[in-house]
């Protein structure tokens, strides 16, 4: 980069490609969510994250350039780790935090990436640009708000909620039949030590 003008530009233009490829991925995790209210938080995003593709086009403008992405090897990655994320905890108690959990690091590569552009246009005189990222800025702090609201007040409850019955579970074995457990494992685990002996000195 010869200057911060087109470190900036370079910058904004992966931050282009980054809000469409996020507003894909923000369809598959509504679809994959069980929580309602975290279906509408991820629709409303959704929302949002379609009128940051505008408003970084209206960014350009300001700076005299036309719009124009660069594929954003981070936000690819990510969404790949979500889809992974997703594929994993179907049909899960975990389902829920496992989606807030991806989408969150999507969230905060996103504030990092703002809040430096954000400064960068400060820097290169641009008003108008600033204002108009601090708004995007603004919007991912509060989607990112809202996720921890959701992880705190359900989601992560409803991930516990596996680990709980299984718990419940082995309380409910009789003492006897879990010590009976406890033992037959334990002669398991002697003979096949004693196998592993015998073996060696054959």
């Amino acid at each position: 980069m010869s200057s911060l003008k087109d470190l900036f530009l370079d910058e904004l233009a992966d931050m282009y490609d980054a809000e469409k490829r996020i507003a894909k991925g923000l369809q598959k995790l509504a679809k994959a969510a069980t929580n309602e209210e975290l279906k509408d938080a991820f629709m409303t995003h959704l929302e949002e994250t379609q009128g940051h593709v505008t408003k970084l086009e209206s960014v350009f403008q300001a700076l005299g350039q036309k719009a124009k992405g660069k594929a954003c090897k981070a936000t690819i990655g990510l969404l790949e780790e979500a889809d992974e994320i997703s594929s994993d905890n179907k049909g899960s108690p975990t389902i829920n935090a496992a989606l807030i959990s991806a989408a969150q690091k999507v969230e905060h590569y996103e504030i990092g990436s703002y809040g430096t552009l954000r400064e960068w246009a400060t820097l290169l005189g641009n008003d108008e640009a600033a204002e108009i990222i601090g708004e995007i800025l603004s919007e991912e702090e509060g989607a990112n708000d809202k996720l921890t609201d959701i992880a705190e007040s359900a989601a992560n409850q409803e991930a516990m909620t596996e680990d709980s019955e299984e718990g419940e579970e082995e309380e409910n074995i009789p003492v006897a039949e879990r010590v009976g457990k406890s033992k037959s494992k334990s002669g398991s685990s002697r003979r096949s030590s004693s196998s592993a002996r015998s073996t060696s000195k054959r």
